[in-house]
């Protein structure tokens, strides 16, 4: 007997029959790269900068710089960054008070006081002026022209009134962007609803193969040039292990600096599986406060999953489908491009992001199934969108049996949201992260 377990309490352990072999894959954690002091990390990524100067170098007293920084539903260790990077814009000569910080919410919900602590640290948040991007706000915006393609760009307004931007996050695998990371601080992170939309829009017209993992495609092109239009000078981005460790730190130039992170990423999160399987389990965690963000999951799982077998989601969305977007969602379901594509057309649908959403999870559900174990999606909400639903990863594997009639291999995929899976014709290399029971 198989025992699975799984990183979120929520879901207790999962137990296989031994005549199903199963394949367990995980990002790797630091243990296996042996990785320095996470501080020292920093600190050579900021004393290193790639293709700029040293940020101090960069910068001149008088000048209004602006941080900006990923939210809550990313795992970007900003309170420990922060700091080294005030440290180093201070010995610039630039005043506490002409320093700002942002937070990048792209379309999600504004963070409270207490998320604002413990993301930034309690001090930085006493000391430093800080904001929500308000991207619901047509006030807080405005418009700085269109990329090459047409879209239109509309930023923060604080954007354009700092002398120097700095963005600070992280890099994994993304379905949208290839990697997250980079340009994307700035689109989705502090643009408006139109400039996102269109630009995820575009994504649904590729598969995932197409995007996750490969950091030079169509999607990124329009996010970096917003994000350069919008004066995007500085990153610092770093890539974390599957506890959360950062295994490293990338600042400096917003292209080429991101990519380099891309090379450790892929590291990280790469894993070669050979073949697909007619059952994969994903796991969420850690992107899952709402499903909005957990089926990142299932964009992973749908890469390594055969047609007509099932992918069994666990997320716990405590947050629900969306606050932003979720009676957009329920309303109507997730639908393949095709049928979403008319929604557009008739203006039904005129909320651009929501309508790619829609259509690359649709997209999934017309090739295979899904059941989804969630806490915090009641098994109706699942049926409206689409999924199968199931109360425990025990229950859903009994379902998923029963789907695909019989199945002798199970690929299990932790950190499903975060992880980059190709398959392979040839044997697994033996450094790889798979574990077979």
């Amino acid at each position: 007997m198989a025992i699975i377990h799984f990183r979120n309490p929520f879901f207790p352990t999962l137990r296989i029959n031994k005549q199903i072999a199963v394949e367990e894959f995980y990002p790797r954690d630091a243990g296996e790269l042996c990785i320095e002091d996470e501080d020292n990390l920093i600190t050579q990524g900021l004393d290193n900068p790639i293709g700029t100067p040293a940020l101090s170098e960069m910068l001149s007293p008088g000048q209004r710089v602006l941080i900006i920084v990923d939210d809550n539903t990313r795992t970007t260790p900003v309170s420990r960054i922060l700091p080294h990077v005030l440290e180093r814009i201070k010995k610039a000569g630039v005043r506490s008070e002409d320093i700002e910080i942002l937070v990048a919410l792209g379309t999600h919900r504004p963070l409270n006081e207490a998320e604002l602590k413990q993301k930034l640290g309690p001090e930085v948040y006493q000391n430093y002026l800080v904001h929500n991007h308000n991207w619901q706000d047509p006030d807080s915006l405005i418009n700085i022209g269109k990329t090459d393609s047409g879209i239109e760009i509309w930023i923060n307004r604080r954007l354009k009134e700092a002398d120097f931007i700095i963005g600070i996050g992280h890099i994994v695998p993304h379905r949208v962007a290839g990697y997250s990371g980079g340009g994307k601080i700035i689109q989705p992170g502090v643009c408006g609803p139109l400039t996102t939309g269109q630009t995820h829009w575009l994504s649904a017209y590729y598969a995932a193969s197409e995007i996750l993992g490969k950091p030079d495609n169509p999607v990124r092109k329009e996010i970096e040039e917003v994000a350069l239009r919008a004066g995007l000078k500085f990153i610092v981005n770093v890539v974390q292990d599957k506890t959360g460790r950062m295994v490293g730190v990338f600042a400096g130039d917003p292209i080429r600096a991101h990519r380099e992170g891309c090379r450790l990423a892929q590291n990280i999160y790469g894993v070669p599986i050979k073949g697909k399987a007619d059952i994969v389990i994903t796991e969420a965690f850690p992107a899952e406060l709402e499903l909005w963000q957990a089926t990142k999951a299932l964009q992973a799982a749908d890469m390594v999953v055969n047609p007509g077998g099932v992918v069994i989601l666990l997320a716990e969305c405590p947050e629900g489908v969306s606050r932003s977007h979720g009676d957009l969602i329920l309303k109507y379901g997730f639908r393949p491009l095709r049928e979403v594509e008319k929604l557009v057309a008739r203006k039904e649908i005129t909320d651009l992001n929501t309508a790619s959403y829609l259509a690359r999870v649709g997209n999934i559900l017309e090739r295979v199934k899904v059941i989804l174990v969630s806490k915090g999606i009641s098994s109706l909400e699942a049926r409206t969108l689409g999924f199968y639903s199931a109360d425990s990863p025990q229950e859903a594997l009994t379902m998923a049996l029963k789907l695909v009639n019989k199945s002798d291999r199970i690929i299990v995929l932790h950190h499903g949201s975060e992880m980059l899976p190709f398959v392979t014709t040839e044997g697994i290399p033996s450094c790889n992260n798979s574990r077979t029971p």
